[in-house]
């Protein structure tokens, strides 16, 4: 049996545990699913000194939140994670308003379309939209940083693929938080790690990408950004932890940015599970946010 270091950790196991379903529950419906991600995102209030506003990007519905003090021209734009299916800007709030409070920059979380109902190329269209958008509106390409969790960050890597083949500016960098950028779904830490990840299981996972992709095939570089041209991308910085399935796509996602000469850094957490810095429980969660937040200070002066 594996001992943690970390009792934070220990505790969030045990919590996990407790509420977990029996295994001979009934699947959830994609509406519960997402009723439950928002639920846990509003388990934790955004800082009190964030301004929230409901906008419109591209003709989606879009947060923009500013934090007090914010750099006049420093921008997150932020795409959740949730397996293409289940979240948005009510899960997401918390998240990137303690993002954007610590970077002092002013964050746009982008509703994009869920699959099953609008399944690939839907959320990669509205992001690359979005985008544009943002820049059309004044944001300036060179102070903005594009960042997601788990879909989100697959998802930041296809937006900024596609965003250089439109001919669109160049992002001053991109962050990804446990990027599900291969969805193939087959790795050594999916072997290693499957039965002690305590958010993403097999079965789930294969029916999130099932989903998304539909027949279509799983290695088109929108989908995968593992299998993607990366040049002439902007910095990444990639925090994974040690106890995800995810971790190897993020290490091969390293890989494959660092041989198209793209500056990488890659940080693996010890003990920690799937998007940590989501969980604001977990003081590792918020230290990653000032390790990110300093990242994209230096990125964008």
């Amino acid at each position: 049996m594996t001992e943690w270091k970390d009792p934070e950790i220990v505790a969030f196991r045990a919590m996990m545990a407790a509420v977990a379903p029996p295994p001979d529950a009934p699947e959830p419906t994609w509406e519960q699913r997402r009723a439950g991600i928002d639920a846990m995102g509003a388990a934790a209030p955004p800082p009190e000194d964030c301004k929230v506003e409901p906008i419109t990007l591209a003709g989606r519905p879009a947060e923009k939140i500013t934090p007090a003090g914010a750099h006049r021209d420093r921008t997150l734009f932020y795409l959740h994670g949730g397996g293409y299916c289940i979240g948005g800007p009510a899960s997401h709030r918390a998240l990137v308003a303690r993002l954007a409070k610590a970077a002092s920059a002013t964050a746009y979380v982008l509703d994009y379309r869920l699959a099953p109902e609008h399944p690939f190329p839907a959320a990669v269209d509205d992001a690359v939209a979005a985008y544009q958008a943002l820049i059309d509106g004044g944001r300036s390409a060179a102070h903005t940083v594009i960042g997601g969790d788990s879909a989100g960050g697959g998802l930041t890597v296809a937006t900024a693929v596609a965003a250089r083949d439109a001919g669109l500016p160049t992002p001053a960098g991109l962050y990804l938080i446990s990027p599900w950028a291969n969805l193939a779904n087959a790795s050594r830490a999916y072997e290693v790690k499957g039965a002690t990840d305590p958010i993403i299981d097999q079965k789930n996972i294969d029916e999130f990408a099932e989903a998304y992709v539909g027949g279509g095939d799983r290695r088109r570089p929108l989908v995968s950004p593992v299998h993607a041209d990366l040049t002439g991308l902007p910095p990444m910085l990639i925090q994974v932890g040690s106890e995800e399935v995810l971790m190897s796509d993020s290490a091969l996602l390293a890989e494959v940015a660092g041989l198209a000469r793209v500056d990488v850094t890659l940080r693996i957490w010890p003990e920690m599970i799937h998007i940590w810095p989501f969980f604001a429980g977990l003081s590792a969660g918020g230290r990653a946010i000032e390790e990110a937040a300093a990242w994209m200070k230096a990125r964008v002066a």
